[in-house]
C-alpha cells in the first residue's frame, strides 16, 4: 500500500498538462523503435583543449544519413553525468536520430562561457565527423534538462546573432542547432537570489558581475533568428520557478520563433525529469516536424 499511493498520484497527474504554441490536429503517432548501436567514450575535445572531454553516439543500427540531437545532462553546471541521458538517448535513436550524448567541464573549477564553448565544441565535432556516424549535417537539434537545457538554450541564442561576442572563438553558424528541446530550464540567471550553483557557476555574486548574469541568460539573446524551442516545465518546480519558462515562451513568440511549452501540473523539478513522458514524446514530436525534411523545415 505504501508504493501504491505515489503510482496512482503519478497516473493522476499524467493528464494534467498544458501544452501551448502545440500545432491543431492530432499529434503523429510515435514511429515503432528500431535496433541500435552505442558507441561509448568518443573524445570530442582538440589536444589543447583544458582537458578531454567525451561523447557517446546514440545511432539507429540500419546504414542511412539521420537527423542527430547533441543531448546535454543537468546537475546545476557542477555535478552528475552524460548517464542521465542514456536511457533518452535510447528512446531517441530508437525513433531515428542519432544522439550524441556528452560530458562538460564542472564550476568551480570552470566558470562560464566554459561550459558553452564545449558545447560549441561538440557541435563542431558532430559536423566533422557526420560522415562516420550516418549523420546529415543540415539536420542537427539539441536537448537538454534542467542546466543542461540552459546550455542548449543558450548555445542557439548565441549562434543565432552573429554579432554575439559569445560566439567568439568557437561558435558561430556551424553551432545553431535547427531545434531545441529544453526541460526544467534555467532561462534568465539573473532572477536567482541567493544560492551557491549560479554564482559558482558565472564566477561570482549577481551585484558584482551583472553583465555576465544578464550574457549568460538565454532569454536575453533572443532574436528572430532563433531556432525553434520547445520548452517542458513542471509547474511545482522550486529549483527552477515555472516562471522561467513561461517567461521564455513569450520572449521567444515575441520575436516570431516557432516555440511550445508544455506544463506539467503538480511536478517538481526532480519529478519532470523522472516521470515526463508525455512532454519528452511531445518534443521529440517537435523534433521530428523541424528535423524531418533536409533543409530542417
Amino acid at each position: 500500500m505504501r508504493l501504491l499511493f505515489p503510482a496512482l498520484l503519478l497516473l493522476a497527474l499524467g493528464g494534467c498538462v498544458r501544452h501551448l504554441g502545440a500545432p491543431a490536429g492530432e499529434p503523429a503517432a510515435l514511429p515503432e523503435t528500431t535496433p541500435i548501436t552505442v558507441v561509448h567514450d568518443r573524445v570530442y575535445t582538440p589536444d589543447d583543449w583544458p582537458r578531454a572531454l567525451h561523447a557517446s553516439v546514440y545511432r539507429p543500427r540500419a546504414e542511412g544519413r539521420y537527423p542527430a540531437v547533441l543531448v546535454v545532462h543537468g546537475g546545476g553546471w557542477a555535478r552528475r553525468s552524460p548517464a542521465d541521458m542514456e536511457d533518452l538517448s535510447r528512446w531517441l535513436a530508437g525513433h531515428g536520430l542519432v544522439a550524441v550524448n556528452i560530458e562538460y567541464r564542472f564550476a568551480p573549477a570552470y566558470t562560464f562561457p566554459a561550459q558553452l564553448q564545449d558545447l560549441q565544441m561538440a557541435m563542431r565535432w558532430l559536423h566533422v565527423h557526420a560522415d562516420e556516424y550516418g549523420i546529415d549535417r543540415t539536420r542537427v537539434g539539441a536537448w537538454g534538462y534542467s542546466s543542461g537545457a540552459h546550455l542548449v538554450a543558450l548555445l542557439a541564442t548565441v549562434a543565432s546573432d552573429a554579432d554575439n561576442p559569445l560566439n567568439q572563438p568557437h561558435g558561430g553558424p556551424v553551432t545553431r542547432p535547427k531545434a531545441v528541446v529544453a526541460g526544467g530550464t534555467p532561462s534568465d540567471l539573473r532572477k536567482f537570489k541567493g544560492g551557491e550553483l549560479v554564482p559558482q557557476f558565472l564566477g561570482g555574486e549577481r551585484e558584482a558581475i551583472p553583465a555576465v548574469y544578464a550574457a549568460a541568460s538565454p532569454v536575453t539573446s533572443v532574436t528572430p533568428n532563433t531556432p525553434p524551442v520547445f520548452l517542458y516545465h513542471g509547474t511545482w518546480d522550486r529549483t527552477v520557478p515555472e516562471d522561467h519558462a513561461v517567461d521564455f515562451y513569450h520572449t521567444l513568440r515575441d520575436n516570431g520563433v516557432d516555440t511550445e511549452l508544455y506544463l506539467l501540473k503538480g511536478r517538481g523539478h526532480v519529478a519532470t525529469f523522472l516521470f515526463g513522458g508525455g512532454a519528452e514524446k511531445a518534443g521529440l514530436r517537435f523534433l521530428e516536424r523541424h528535423l524531418t525534411a533536409p533543409d530542417g523545415h
